[in-house]
């Protein structure tokens, strides 16, 4: 071969090594870090693809296009783990690392209390930095969400207090199916005989049972509240209880006022003022207002059914007849200490 042969021969390879050497340089700073930190949500069932958009958007990955192929034949596309999660920009291998196993999603864990109402959790929620607004729009217009045994409009009853996880950008819709899951979770076959043993529809069980957890100063208590409740019902007396008042008027249950007249508020949750139940639950029952209503301690020990409650003096005062209710109440509540 000719010397000047030899030498193209030489710079057209010395070329193609230094354009190749060019190339992954530039793919390793294209795969390279950032800098970048940012809070990032995998959604489940996300490919390749749309995960690498997300990384380049929040500002993690230089090329989404390279990460996705990467993704993709190394395997590691089928074992991307959804949830949320606080990454830094350190470079795209590291990433695919921290995605598949590498690293635990962020979780918040949050305790709704029992007998709170739907605006209540969803002021929780809000305090978390989670979507409140958003999770009581579905609670009140919940469309297919909605179980076919809840006859009302909204939610409310059916949001099982409990203590939940969710990821750090859980929507709304998210944490209203975790509520009702969990609540589905009561309805257990023993508890679903008793309802047909009682004659209780689901919807008429946690109506009544919003009630009684209102009502109960202590899960002792509940029992007999709920037998008071139904042997009105039966009777087809007023429940005249003070927090179905508080619904109607969106107040909490110290803020009734009878010089007020709130007590006369034309409103079908208004029990002073309409028999049987309201058209539904005042706020969500835990488990032990549940099973009282299913466990209810209906007589006195002579046989006599309880009708009338009170609190007074930290206790619960049961009366079986009008006239010794009134005799309790004037010795007990209204008498001077």
């Amino acid at each position: 071969m000719p010397e000047g042969s030899r030498k193209w021969l030489w710079r057209g390879v010395l070329a193609l090594f230094l354009t190749f050497a060019l190339l992954l340089a530039y793919a390793l700073w294209l795969l390279g870090p950032t800098g970048k930190k940012a809070l990032v949500r995998i959604p489940r069932g996300a490919k390749g693809a749309e995960v690498a958009r997300l990384l380049e958007e929040a500002g993690l990955l230089r090329s989404g296009y390279l990460f996705s192929a990467y993704l993709r034949f190394s395997g590691r596309e089928r074992r991307l783990v959804p949830g949320v999660y606080r990454l830094k920009g350190e470079g795209a291998f590291r990433l695919a690392r921290a995605l598949t196993g590498g690293e635990k999603p962020l979780t918040l864990t949050l305790t709704f209390p029992e007998g709170e109402r739907a605006r209540d959790y969803a002021a929780r929620l809000s305090q978390a930095g989670l979507d409140g607004e958003g999770f009581l729009g579905l609670v009140e217009n919940p469309g297919p969400l909605k179980p076919p045994y809840v006859e009302g409009k909204t939610l409310e009853g059916f949001l099982f207090p409990a203590t939940y996880t969710f990821d750090l950008l859980a929507p709304p819709e998210e944490v209203v199916r975790a509520m009702l899951r969990r609540f589905e979770a009561e309805l257990t076959p023993p508890v679903r005989a008793l309802l047909a043993e009682r004659g209780l529809s689901v919807h008429a069980w946690v109506t009544l049972a919003s009630i009684v957890q209102a009502e109960a100063g202590s899960e002792a208590e509940m029992p007999y509240i709920a037998g008071v409740f139904l042997n009105r019902l039966e009777r087809g007396m007023p429940l005249q209880a003070d927090p179905t008042v508080a619904y109607a008027l969106g107040k909490r249950l110290p803020e009734l006022s009878r010089r007020a007249g709130d007590f006369a508020v034309d409103s079908p949750y208004n029990t002073y003022r309409y028999a049987g139940l309201p058209p539904g639950p005042i706020g969500n029952p835990g488990r032990a207002a549940l099973l009282a209503v299913l466990n209810p301690i209906r007589q006195d020990p002579k046989g006599r059914p309880y009708l009338y409650f009170f609190h007074a003096q930290g206790r619960l005062y049961l009366n079986a007849d009008f006239a010794a209710h009134l005799q309790d109440l004037a010795r007990y509540r209204y008498s001077s200490p």
